[in-house]
């Protein structure tokens, strides 16, 4: 917009210089070649009117006075006879005959002949001025003079530039005025966009409109503010509606999990039993489904992030799920760089991404198999990465792993809601998380976090273990 609007100030004014400038250019330059036109057809007449007694009484042509005004003003005089056979000639021998010059067979008419015309012997341009030298109505003869118009060409010349030249800082003026102009013209509307991109990236506050901006552009801005209002009541009713909910619903599932449980046990393996522990298996699945509606409105609504040693969790996670490693029989290890690696993240984000990425990991690897848990420097981010032996995901399954209860199918135990949970914190953080292949076959989850570079020296070491 801004751009748009010092065009059109440049292409205005550039139109209306042309308006001023071109026609004042040209009139300057004829008018110049007119007033040395006017001058030489004077100083022609004068001469004329020396020679016109020579010639009508036939006496011998005295050339002084031509060529003195030849010295002084650089110019050729050429007097011919009625026949145009030159009798004086200041540049060249007499007795040649001129009748064939358009000019001088004109002024043998008795009319004045005068232009501009370029010689390209002497690489110039020339001004010709014809009179006919006449007494008593009978042309005896004629009178030109010819000069050198390479002065008055100068003198046109430097005026175009010096019109460039006022067009130039013209334009430059125009410039510096109208970005400023148009800035301030369009600072509003930079506002409202910046307005927009904060909506967008989940930041709904609303910031006040400058007071002189455009009656639209303010009316506008309310608009923006009252949605952007409204939205972010209704964001933070259904986050808290649903935080509330897993929360109350928690402690009546629990209370309906254990009287299930003692029922189970009342029945013991009668078919009535069968079907309580399949009532107790829902519970379960949806005591689970709760738990993680509650991590997924607490990831809507993060803390800021806070400087965080990725490599002491990493450890500690690995250490509290090797039990559960153990008992699937699948080899847990973590690769991490030596020393402390840190990183900006929301507290607590590493350690649900990491328990709901081992988890996945582990129910799909099968015995025998192996996960493995890298840790990485990068140059501006933290890469943590969980790979495993499973079946892996296709390309389409990848993008609907990341989507909110899509669990590959109804056999598939979970929620739907891990993977989804953990890009959501990562994306907190101001990272992000990608699903990739794992080479060997598997798949392999990619976690970058933002890094907070140290003055520690690091060996770049792995360390690991086994599980």
């Amino acid at each position: 917009m801004t751009r748009r609007l010092l065009l059109g100030y440049l292409a205005v004014t550039v139109v209306v210089l042309l308006a001023l400038e071109l026609p004042l250019a040209f009139f300057y330059s004829q008018r110049e070649e007119d007033r040395f036109t006017a001058a030489a057809e004077g100083d022609a007449v004068v001469l004329a009117s020396y020679y016109e007694d020579v010639l009508d009484g036939g006496a011998p042509i005295d050339p002084s006075q031509a060529e003195r005004f030849a010295e002084r003003t650089g110019a050729r005089v050429v007097v011919t006879d009625s026949n145009g056979i030159s009798v004086l000639d200041t540049a060249a021998a007499v007795d040649r005959d001129f009748s064939t010059r358009p000019e001088v067979a004109q002024a043998l008419r008795g009319e004045r002949a005068s232009g501009i015309r370029h010689s390209t012997t002497l690489n110039t341009d020339l001004l010709y001025v014809a009179v006919p030298i006449a007494s008593g109505g009978s042309v005896h003869g004629m009178l030109r003079l010819t000069l050198d118009a390479h002065e008055v060409a100068e003198r046109v010349h430097r005026f175009w530039l010096s019109l460039a030249a006022v067009a130039a800082v013209v334009l430059g003026a125009v410039g510096v005025i109208g970005w400023a102009v148009a800035r301030s013209v369009t600072r509003p509307l930079r506002e409202l966009q910046a307005s927009a991109r904060r909506f967008a990236d989940g930041d709904l506050s609303v910031e006040p409109i400058p007071a002189d901006s455009p009656e639209e552009i303010v009316a506008l801005a309310d608009a923006m503010g009252v949605m952007a209002t409204r939205l972010d009541e209704l964001l933070s009713a259904q986050r808290a509606f649903v935080g509330d909910a897993s929360h109350q619903l928690r402690s009546p599932l629990t209370a309906l999990r254990l009287r299930l449980e003692n029922l189970a046990a009342e029945l013991g393996e009668s078919g009535q039993g069968a079907e309580v522990e399949a009532a107790i298996d829902e519970t379960r699945r949806l005591s689970d489904l709760v738990s993680d509606l509650l991590k997924l409105a607490r990831a809507d609504q993060p803390p800021p992030a806070e400087r965080t040693d990725v490599g002491v969790i990493a450890t500690d996670r690995i250490d509290t799920w090797s039990a559960m490693a153990d008992g699937a029989d699948v080899a847990l290890r973590l690769d991490r760089p030596e020393g402390a690696v840190w990183a900006s993240v929301v507290p607590g984000s590493v350690e649900q991404i990491l328990d709901n990425l081992l988890d996945n990991a582990l129910a799909v690897s099968p015995a025998g198999g192996e996960v493995t848990v890298t840790l990485e420097r990068a140059e501006d981010r933290v890469r943590l990465t969980v790979a495993d032996q499973g079946p892996g995901l296709d390309d389409e399954h990848k993008v609907r792993a990341l989507e909110r209860f899509w669990r590959g199918g109804q056999a598939t135990p979970g929620t739907g809601l891990g993977l989804p949970i953990a890009l959501g914190l990562a994306e907190a953080s101001g990272g992000g998380l990608s699903l990739a292949d794992r080479p060997g076959g598997g798949l392999l989850v990619e976690v970058y976090l933002p890094r907070i570079n140290q003055s520690v020296t690091l060996t770049g070491q792995a360390a690991s273990r086994t599980k």
